[in-house]
C-alpha cells in the first residue's frame, strides 16, 4: 500500500512546512531519485523522500525527524555503493540534490559549494573564474561523502586531501542549529573533525574551499597487457618513493578482468597537473607495451571519465593501505588474478567485471595535510611511504554480489602479512571494515568528544544509523 500523507514518517515533515519537498512511493519523481543512486545495493526503499532547498529547510526536516524520533538517511551525491550509506528502508531520505551550486567568491579566492553537486559540475563551473580546487578523481561522484570521507585527489602531492583544502563547513547540527564551522569562530572542534569523521556530527550543506589557478594538463588513460606484471610492480613502488620529486603528478594503476572488453588487462591513469608533458616520473610507464594510449595535453574535465565505472551494477569495495613494496604488490596482483578466475567460473555469461587499483599514498600527502592543521585520517602516525589499493567486483544482481563479497574481503585480508598501514580509505571502503578505529585512538577520542558536545542525543548515531559510526567503534 502506498504511504500516505498520514503515516508518521510524514506527518512530522508536513507539519514542519514541507509538504512540497516531499516525495512518495507512488510519485514517478521517487521512483527516478531511486533509479539514480550509481549502485544497485543503494537502490533501497524508504518511506518517503523529502529535498530540501536550503540549509533552513534541512534544519526544519532534522529537527522534525529527531523530534518525532524517525530514522533517516541523507544522501549527497549518491555514489556511495553500499545499502544504507545513503538511503533507507521504511525510514525518510534527506536528499541533497537540489543544494547543488558552486559560487566563487574572487575577493577570497575560495568556492562555495554544495553537498549535493557532482565534480565534474564543479569544475566546469569554477573552469569559467580560471580557477579549480582539489576535488575527486571521477566525474559522477558528489562533494559531500567525498569530502567527509577525506578524498584522494590529482592535487594531492601539493595540497594534501581534498578535506585538508575545505576552510569552512556549514553544518546543520542535530537540535536543527545552523552553524558555520572554520579555524577562527567557535566551532574549530566541530571543523577539525569532519576532515575524514563523515556524518557523526551534523548535515554539511556547503563547502568552502581554498581554490587554485587552472590550466591544461597532461594526461590520460592507457591500457596495457596484463604481462606487463609484475615487473610493473616495481615501477608503480619507485613512483611512489618519488613522488616527493614531482608532486604534480599522480598515478592510478589498476589490473582488471571485464569480459566485455576481451578480459585481463592493466588500465592506467597518469596526470600532471602543472601541464608537463611526458614527465620523467612516468618514463618506466611510458616504455611498457600499449594497447591503447591517449596521454596527451588535455583538460581536467576531458580525464574525469576515464576512471568511471558502469551504472547500474552490484558493487563490492573493500580497501587496505599498506607499505610501499613491489612483493606486495605482485602478490596482490595475483591474488586479484585468481578472484577473477573465481568470479568468471560463477558468473559464465560475462557480465562482470573485477579490478584492483593500486595509488600511491607518499607521506607528502601527509605532511601537506599537517601543514594545512591536520585532519581525522591519522596518517602521521606512519611515516613512510604507502600504496592503497581498492579491489572491486561489479556483478547484475544481489545472491552473486552476496557471494562475492568474502572472496574480495578474502584476496585483500590475504594480501599481505606484514607492512600494513593502519589507515583505511573511508571512500573506498566495506561497511565491515574498522574505518573510524584505523584513525588511532587520539582522533577517535577527540571525536566521540565532539559527537556528544553537538549531539547529545545521539541523532546522528540512533536515528540516522548510514555510513561509519563513532557510535559503533568499539575500544
Amino acid at each position: 500500500m502506498p504511504l500516505t500523507k498520514t503515516s508518521p514518517q510524514a506527518e512530522c515533515l508536513l507539519a514542519a512546512g514541507l509538504q512540497s519537498r516531499i516525495l512518495f512511493p507512488n510519485d514517478e519523481e521517487y521512483t527516478a531519485r531511486n533509479d539514480s543512486y550509481w549502485c544497485n545495493s543503494a537502490k533501497l526503499h524508504p518511506a518517503c523522500i523529502v529535498q530540501p532547498r536550503s540549509a533552513l529547510e534541512v534544519s526544519a526536516a532534522v529537527k522534525a525527524l529527531a523530534d518525532a524520533d524517525q530514522a533517516f538517511a541523507v544522501r549527497s551525491g549518491g555514489h556511495t555503493n553500499w545499502a544504507g550509506s545513503n538511503n533507507i528502508d521504511g525510514g525518510v531520505t534527506i536528499d541533497l540534490s537540489l543544494i547543488n551550486l558552486t559560487i566563487y567568491d574572487a575577493t577570497t579566492e575560495t568556492a562555495h559549494i554544495g553537498p549535493a553537486a557532482t565534480w565534474k559540475h564543479v569544475y566546469a563551473e569554477l573552469e569559467k573564474h580560471g580557477r579549480v580546487v582539489p576535488g575527486a578523481r571521477e566525474a559522477e561522484v558528489g562533494v559531500g561523502g567525498f569530502l567527509l570521507g577525506g578524498g584522494n585527489t590529482f592535487y594531492s602531492g601539493r595540497y594534501g586531501f581534498a578535506c585538508d583544502n575545505v576552510v569552512a563547513y556549514e553544518v546543520v547540527l542535530a537540535d536543527g542549529r545552523i552553524v558555520t564551522a572554520d579555524t577562527a569562530g567557535g566551532y574549530a572542534d566541530l571543523f577539525r573533525v569532519l576532515k575524514g569523521g563523515s556524518n557523526n556530527f551534523g548535515i554539511v550543506t556547503r563547502f568552502t574551499m581554498r581554490t587554485l589557478a587552472s590550466g591544461p594538463i597532461w594526461g590520460g588513460y592507457a591500457v596495457l597487457p596484463i604481462t606487463v606484471m609484475p615487473d610493473a610492480a616495481e615501477a608503480i613502488a619507485d613512483f611512489t618513493s618519488n613522488m616527493w620529486r614531482d608532486p604534480d603528478s599522480t598515478l592510478n594503476f589498476s589490473v582488471c578482468h571485464i569480459p566485455r572488453f576481451g578480459g585481463d588487462a592493466v588500465v592506467t591513469v597518469c596526470t600532471n597537473v602543472a601541464g608537463v608533458e611526458n614527465p620523467p616520473a612516468f618514463e618506466k610507464f611510458l616504455e611498457m607495451p600499449a594497447v591503447v594510449n591517449n596521454l596527451k595535453m588535455t583538460t581536467l574535465q576531458e580525464v574525469l571519465p576515464y576512471t568511471s565505472l558502469p551504472p547500474d551494477y552490484y558493487n563490492i569495495w573493500y580497501t587496505l593501505c599498506f607499505k610501499n613494496d613491489a612483493s606486495i604488490i605482485t602478490k596482490t596482483n595475483e591474488l586479484h588474478s585468481q578472484l577473477a578466475v573465481q568470479v568468471k567460473e560463477k558468473v559464465p555469461d560475462g557480465d562482470f567485471s573485477t579490478y584492483c587499483s593500486f595509488q600511491p599514498v607518499p607521506n607528502t600527502f601527509t605532511r601537506h595535510s599537517m601543514a594545512a592543521g591536520g585532519n581525522m585520517l591519522g596518517l602521521e602516525r606512519y611515516t613512510h611511504d604507502a600504496i592503497m589499493i581498492q579491489a572491486n567486483v561489479s556483478v547484475h544482481s544481489k545472491e552473486l554480489a552476496e557471494w562475492a563479497r568474502s572472496r574480495v574481503r578474502g584476496m585483500v585480508d590475504e594480501s599481505i602479512d606484514d607492512g600494513v598501514c593502519p589507515w583505511l580509505h573511508l571512500n573506498y571502503a566495506s561497511p565491515d571494515q574498522e574505518v573510524l578505529k584505523s584513525y588511532g585512538g587520539e582522533n577517535l577520542l577527540k571525536m566521540r568528544e565532539v559527537a556528544i558536545k553537538y549531539d547529545p542525543h545521539g541523532v546522528f548515531q540512533r536515528l540516522c544509523p548510514g555510513g561509519f559510526k563513532i557510535s559503533a567503534v568499539e575500544d
